[in-house]
């Protein structure tokens, strides 16, 4: 085959992942502009409510432990289309729940089942030609925040239209249709790794012993996700009160301005390439804490609240192109083992940051939710400062077959 045309193959392969990852990731973050229509049909309160976000971020934080170690030992193309067939089921039982405790199981299950995107990230990093991972992988997941943000937008609107129930539905053909792409359109991908089920869970334990790189990446990562949650899991209430007075449409439309800086993640993933992730993670941390002292004084006042979105989701974007960059040129063996490592955190932290949001608002209300985004970057900086400063290099000690 020819360059170009394995160029071409390369890039097709990547739309696909991008667009893939988008629409499996939705499924974790459509439920946040619907919380207070899901609490008035169901007659529950804001702050019970709430806990269907965190419940779904819970779930996928374990489906990343259980389920992601899997793409080092298993045909890849394979995991991720069963993976897609159980979103789509798991979303169909969410459309159909009758009550808030049974949407509180299906919300925790369809969570669990979210994990294709981080499948296929791994899976586009092995595919990826040395000196343009960066770039790759940002392409990939340029698709992830654009379905992460998108999500808000489509379910505002289709909630408001249609009822909360309707965009599970619509997620549930979705998968189908997405797991009938990838089985026909990517290629097979069998590991070189040879391990059983519960040596390779072990075996990612020793990672995180034994390697403060993936440490400092999983922590980081963590803290960025926790306070960008604890500001979305937050923002419908926020619209909802005085001055604004508006619905899920409104939370919705944030998401659709926040996905226009998506176009900046292959800026970010040369920028990676040519110099040092830690210079992405850098520039990550300080824009999330600023986008958040930003709308602590300004957020009363849409333009503010605007720019502080954007601020947001660029410094998330960045963090986490850059963390995972970091990671998978370091651990070439075990791209799935330490991107689980990776997510488990970052999705826990996740949970965590719409917890903290969701009682920083009950609390004291929006300066509440300023207050914990803001303060959970703090450690960030303070492993920021600890971090070497050099190029990651390839961790060539580590032993994938390790127990």
């Amino acid at each position: 085959m020819s360059t170009i045309s394995a160029d071409r193959k390369l890039r097709a392969t990547t739309l696909l992942m991008a667009v893939g990852v988008g629409v499996a990731v939705a499924n974790i973050y459509c439920c946040q502009p619907l919380l207070a229509i899901m609490g008035r049909n169901l007659r529950v309160s804001d702050h019970h409510i709430g806990w269907i976000a965190t419940l779904t971020q819970i779930g996928t934080a374990l489906g990343m432990l259980l389920f992601v170690p899997l793409g080092d030992i298993a045909e890849r193309r394979a995991l991720t289309v069963r993976m897609c067939v159980f979103i789509a089921i798991a979303s169909t039982l969410t459309a159909v729940a009758p009550s808030f405790a049974l949407l509180a199981i299906f919300s925790f299950l369809l969570g669990l089942g979210c994990v294709v995107p981080h499948l296929i990230l791994p899976f586009a990093a092995h595919l990826a030609p040395e000196g343009s991972r960066g770039k790759v992988v940002a392409k990939v997941i340029s698709g992830m925040l654009v379905g992460i943000l998108l999500a808000r937008t489509v379910a505002g609107f289709v909630g408001a239209q249609f009822g909360w129930r309707a965009i599970y539905w619509i997620s549930a053909i979705l998968m189908l249709a997405l797991a009938i792409a990838f089985r026909r359109l990517l290629p097979e991908s069998h590991p070189s790794v040879k391990m059983h089920y519960f040596d390779l869970l072990r075996s990612v334990g020793s990672m995180v012993r034994e390697h403060s790189l993936l440490r400092e990446s999983a922590a980081i990562g963590a803290l960025l996700f926790g306070s960008f949650s604890a500001f979305w899991t937050t923002l419908v209430f926020f619209l909802a009160k005085p001055p604004y007075h508006y619905g899920a449409r409104m939370a919705g439309a944030m998401g659709l301005l926040a996905a226009a800086s998506a176009a900046l993640a292959p800026l970010v993933g040369r920028m990676i390439d040519r110099r040092s992730p830690k210079l992405g993670i850098a520039i990550a941390v300080c824009l999330a804490l600023a986008a958040f002292v930003l709308m602590a004084f300004t957020g009363h006042w849409l333009i503010g609240l605007g720019l502080g979105v954007i601020l947001l989701d660029i410094g998330v974007q960045t963090g986490h192109i850059s963390n995972q960059t970091r990671i998978y040129n370091a651990f070439p063996e075990a791209r799935s083992r330490a991107n689980t490592v990776y997510m488990v955190s970052y999705f826990t932290g996740g949970a965590l940051g719409s917890t903290l949001g969701n009682l920083g608002w009950n609390l004291a209300g929006w300066p509440g939710v300023c207050a914990i985004g803001a303060m959970m970057l703090i450690p960030a900086l303070l492993i920021l400062r600890s971090m070497p400063g050099e190029q990651v290099q390839m961790v060539k000690n580590f032993k994938p077959t390790a127990a």
